[in-house]
């Protein structure tokens, strides 16, 4: 509250985002998982999904923010970090929607195993150059 009595609630609702942010990075250093991107969002289209016959996506997940509840697979969005394991692993294309930002602001979205494959190349290739790049500087 302030000096009149009266409750900032845009100050309470970055004070409850900062808390869960930092429940959420305890959460992840204790299972040993890395954060690679600032924000995310993942989608399941459950109409598609033949998560009953394979699970393959839960499985993959790093930070078991994947699991099987009420037939059908959820994802607990606090603690998923968008890493792609999911869409690779899974059997049906667009039955998974990954969509994260980097640190430098660039989004990424893909939802087939060919996307996600396809966009890791290209990081690779850019950390490639880059390296050579700064080794054989003029």
């Amino acid at each position: 509250m302030d000096e009149a009595g009266t409750t900032d609630i845009f100050q309470m609702l970055l004070e409850e985002e900062k808390r869960k942010r930092e429940k959420r990075t305890k959460f992840l250093e204790s299972i040993g998982v890395k954060e690679f991107f600032e924000s995310g969002n993942i989608e399941i289209d459950h109409k598609i999904c033949q998560g009953i016959e394979c699970k393959l996506c839960i499985k993959a997940c790093p930070a078991n923010a994947l699991y099987w509840g009420l037939g059908r697979v959820n994802v607990i969005t606090d603690i998923c970090v968008y890493c792609a394991a999911c869409v690779l692993n899974c059997i049906v294309d667009n039955c998974i929607k990954v969509r994260r930002k980097r640190a430098d602001g660039k989004t990424e979205v893909f939802s087939t195993p060919r996307e996600a494959i396809i966009l890791l190349q290209n990081i690779s290739t850019k950390k490639r150059v880059d390296l050579v790049s700064r080794v054989f500087q003029h």
